[in-house]
């Protein structure tokens, strides 16, 4: 903990904390100007990478001996592999995890592995795991492609006003079902050396009757399953060769898809399948940039799903800033001129909706120029616009532009594309796991308002709009829910700003609502925290193991609302005694979110960046009380 003298005041607490943060932040920046925390998520990534590396022939013993003891390591007491830090075992993610370590040479008679099992049987087995993992087991002989559902390539023939059209599809899930396409029209079999019935049940899942649409989709799978039977041999082969020519236009400078795992690997095993040899150029770059998303540590080796320094650079320009350092110090110089050199000055498939808006923003990864996203873009605006410096007017600008012209239809705004909601994808038995669309979002639509109302736009038409959408959008008992971030604290402590700076009194109904609800939910340690659970079940809103993240999302809400009392005092409090020494915040709860109730990830520096702000803005707000 922090050393503080036993007499020391709230105010004076709270400056030691915000300085020893704002050191190990400035500690933390690489000597090219950016930030980047780990972004963890859970053991599918380390496992599926064993599995495409066996798939394609080229698994080493080194690596799979690392990520074998990784893997174990993240076992929990119930025998099974949880997707958050707490969490309960997740049946598929325990099966591509036992999947992978059978491969690393794990005996099914380890105990280890007999609880392992037991626990996938007991929740279903691999009879009842999502479609994407008994793909995997399919490419290896363990479960019939026969008996999964069809999404077949002759997609990519339809265009973007027919539904069903590849970019109805949100990008990410988009990028992943083209190569699957492929890879389900060509249905591979690389046979492992040992069989895996100690994970089935021997009883077919468990469905609900299928009605109305559900039912017409059914139908439709088991019409598309009697044509692959006998496709149209030279309608087939065309649709193939599209759907790898799209798959090859859109890898990344760093061989990557998107930046994201899902694609990459599925894109790798498609084009695999497609003719293209582990010495091509694409498949080489492919393989070669998963070393970058690779984290060797204590013998073990990890993969990121995702790697995340322009948010990151821009989240912590705004935390130190916050905290008092001077818009001319070199290391924000120095980060503001490495985001000037990230903007996106090309099109991408947001341009399918938007075909005349004329491209900017930023992107969240290192390397990703298809896709920009209007989160990480109004973040590095705001960023920007604070640190000022004229250089940068014309990068903001054009990023302003993009950012207001991806608005949706109804006011609010997505995170990768505009108008994706349709939702008859949703219907398909193929989409049973994680988001597949990406509609607007109070979280994407608040930090939108923010950054405009900053440049001065709080009277235009699109945030009078956007705030509309918001004040909608607020949930009964006065809370936001936060698509991106856990979650109800996520989503509240980033609207509360935008609206005030919008010009929403803090004193109107709506936002006195929400701080009552960030009151009611604040824990008596003082912090706040609230469970992945939430976004499946109820109970679990604005509950769980406070975290730093959060406290600070609450608090930051509340301040912008006005609110100097005994609320954020006790939040300061919290973060200033749970702080370590060396300035950071212990955070292994998961606090960020890739698909709500499905996927969730623990950004390493959150925990670190938004005490940071929060601090910041509560010893420089007036009537701090001590």
């Amino acid at each position: 903990m922090t050393a503080v003298a036993a007499g020391a005041t709230g105010a004076a607490r709270a400056e030691t904390a915000l300085n020893a943060a704002r050191d190990h932040l400035l500690g933390l920046q690489s000597p090219g100007g950016w930030w980047k925390g780990e972004l963890r998520t859970n053991v599918t990534m380390d496992a599926e990478d064993l599995l495409l590396r066996e798939f394609l022939g080229v698994r080493t013993a080194r690596e799979t001996a690392e990520t074998a003891r990784w893997i174990r390591s993240r076992q929990g007491a119930d025998g099974g592999w949880a997707t958050f830090h707490g969490g309960p075992a997740d049946l598929s993610t325990t099966v591509e995890a036992y999947t992978a370590l059978r491969l690393a040479g794990d005996p099914p008679s380890a105990p280890h592995m007999r609880a392992a099992a037991a626990c996938a049987r007991e929740a279903g087995g691999v009879e009842s795991a999502r479609v994407f993992t008994r793909i995997w087991l399919a490419l290896f002989g363990q479960w019939r492609w026969e008996d999964l559902p069809v999404i077949p390539p002759e997609i990519m023939f339809l265009p973007p006003w027919c539904p069903l059209n590849v970019y109805d599809w949100a990008c990410w899930a988009r990028q992943t079902i083209v190569p699957l396409t492929i890879v389900t029209a060509h249905r591979p079999v690389r046979p492992l050396p040992f069989a895996l019935p100690e994970l089935r049940t021997g009883r077919p899942p468990r469905r609900a009757a299928r009605t109305g649409w559900d039912a017409a989709f059914a139908a439709l799978d088991r019409a598309l399953h009697r044509y692959e039977r006998r496709p149209l041999a030279g309608l087939r082969d065309a649709a193939l060769r599209r759907a790898a020519e799209w798959i090859v236009a859109r890898q990344e400078a760093d061989g990557s898809w998107g930046g994201i795992q899902p694609p990459w690997v599925y894109s790798l095993i498609a084009l695999r399948l497609s003719g293209y040899g582990l010495d091509h150029p694409v498949i080489r770059a492919g393989l070669a940039g998963l070393d970058r998303f690779t984290i060797r540590e204590n013998g073990t080796r990890r993969l990121e799903a995702c790697q995340s320094p322009v948010w990151d650079t821009a989240l912590a320009i705004t935390a130190l800033l916050d905290a008092g350092l001077p818009r001319e110090h070199p290391a924000l110089a120095a980060a503001g001129e490495w985001l000037l050199r990230e903007e996106v000055r090309g099109p991408g498939d947001w341009a399918v909706r938007r075909p005349r808006l004329a491209p900017g923003g930023w992107a969240f990864e290192f390397d990703n120029d298809r896709y920009p996203d209007v989160d990480d873009t109004a973040e590095v605006v705001i960023a920007l616009g604070r640190w000022g410096r004229p250089d940068a007017r014309p990068a903001l600008e054009r990023g302003l532009r993009w950012m207001a012209g991806m608005a949706c239809r109804d006011g609010g705004f997505a995170a990768f594309d505009a108008d994706n909601t349709r939702t008859l994808c949703l219907r398909l038995p193929f989409c049973d796991f994680g988001a597949v669309i990406d509609p607007p979002t109070a979280d994407v639509t608040a930090h939108v308002v923010e950054a405009l109302a900053a440049e001065g736009l709080a009277r235009s038409p699109v945030v009078r709009r956007a705030v509309g959408w918001l004040l909608r959008a607020q949930e009964r008992d006065g809370s936001w829910f936060g698509r991106w971030g856990a979650n109800h604290v996520y989503g509240t402590g980033a609207v509360l700003p935008a609206l005030v700076a919008a010009g929403v009194p803090p004193g109107d109904p709506r936002v006195r609502r929400a701080v009552a609800w960030l009151e009611a939910h604040q824990q008596p340690c003082g912090g706040w925290g609230e469970d992945m659970r939430s976004y499946r079940d109820p109970a679990w809103i604005g509950r769980g193991e406070p975290t730093a993240s959060q406290t600070a999302w609450a608090m930051i809400g509340l301040l912008a609302a006005g609110e100097r009392g005994r609320a954020v005092d006790r939040g300061a409090a919290w973060l200033a005694g749970s702080q370590r020494s060396d300035g950071t915040w212990d955070e292994p709860h998961y606090t960020g979110t890739g698909f709500p109730g499905d996927f969730f990830i623990n950004y390493h520096l959150y925990r670190l960046v938004f005490p940071l702000s929060a601090l910041g803005r509560y010893l420089r707000a007036p009537e701090v009380t001590p």
